[in-house]
């Protein structure tokens, strides 16, 4: 799966029809532009990151939407 086909399902999951961050990274992607961070980061810094998002808690709207999307979303095949 091309970066262009991820990027577009996160933004068909997660966030709005417009997103200035998904757009930049996808013109990075079609461009081939894309910069290694400044600052890459640790394995602590990233374990961190993640035990920070999975104690987040989710909002039953939140659930909801991503159940919809999820149902709406094509089948590859």
């Amino acid at each position: 799966m091309s970066p262009a086909t991820i990027l577009e399902r996160i933004r068909g999951l997660f966030a709005s029809d417009t997103s200035e961050h998904l757009d930049r990274i996808g013109d990075a992607f079609e461009n081939d532009r894309q910069q290694e961070p400044a600052h890459p980061m640790s394995d602590e810094d990233l374990a961190r990151a993640i035990r920070t998002f999975q104690g987040a808690e989710v909002s039953d709207p939140t659930v909801a939407k991503l159940s919809r999307r999820f149902i709406e979303a094509p089948e590859d095949g």
